[in-house]
């Protein structure tokens, strides 16, 4: 009969130490883009957990379609590309910026205005996901398709 009590507290220190594992989204931010052109996001993805996580797929409501994309320079020319699975460390973090990761916000729904919030919904393998969002800062033009 002690097998019981002992078995319900390996389990309740386990959902215990799970709790504390987390995906934090921070420092998110986008610029200012039209409605139904394309706009960008940038942040950072911390895992605070002890094995790693793939991030999957991101969806926003003020986009009809959001994706991960990639930077890379190779001999002096800049390419784009789609990410479909970005990972993130255990214990550790990715950043989003420009010239590299970055987020796509396709077909936006409604402009991107400095000083607004953009949310964004992270998927990641497993099921488990993430909210944040992104200040629509000043400083740089507004996106006509490009970003």
């Amino acid at each position: 009969m002690k097998v019981l009590p002992l078995a319900l507290a390996v389990a309740a220190a386990a959902a215990a130490g799970a709790a504390h594992a987390e995906i934090r989204v921070t420092e998110g931010w986008s610029r200012p883009a039209g409605a139904g052109f394309t706009g960008v996001g940038y942040l950072t993805i911390a895992n605070t957990d002890r094995a790693p996580v793939a991030l999957i797929g991101v969806e926003s409501a003020v986009a009809a379609r959001t994706e991960i994309h990639r930077t890379t320079v190779t001999n002096g020319v800049s390419r784009m590309s789609a990410e479909p699975r970005v990972v993130i460390p255990a214990g550790g973090r990715v950043v989003f910026q420009p010239n590299g990761r970055h987020l796509m916000l396709i077909g936006l729904k409604q402009p991107l205005n400095i000083g607004g919030r953009v949310p964004v919904t992270l998927r990641f393998e497993g099921g488990r996901s993430a909210t944040g969002q992104l200040e629509v800062r000043a400083g740089a033009a507004p996106a006509r398709g490009r970003h």
